[in-house]
């Protein structure tokens, strides 16, 4: 789209389909450049949180997500005998 509209402007400003050629692969280059600088700078980004993590997780700060057994108290019920089994296409089972 960029260099749709960059060939466009630059040939009806100066007619030359040289000088639309030339600028339309200037502009193409720098469209590269930022590309792979916008790379380079998402992947030291994740490198940099992953340092962070891993020297909050060394220091003690991370908070670990601990599984914890249901209460005692808690009522557990069977799903079985609540509702019938829906198999994958979304029948229900007429042998319950």
């Amino acid at each position: 789209m960029v260099l749709c509209s960059n060939a466009l402007a630059v040939y009806f400003a100066s007619h030359s389909i040289r000088t639309v050629v030339v600028t339309t692969l200037a502009c193409s280059l720098l469209l590269q450049i930022a590309y792979f600088a916008s790379v380079l700078f998402l992947i030291w980004r994740s490198g940099r949180a992953s340092r962070y993590g891993q020297r909050a997780e060394h220091l003690g700060v991370a908070t670990q997500l601990e599984y914890q057994p249901p209460d005692d108290n808690e009522v557990v019920r069977n799903k079985s005998s609540d509702v019938a089994p829906v198999f994958p296409m979304g029948g229900i089972s007429l042998l319950h």
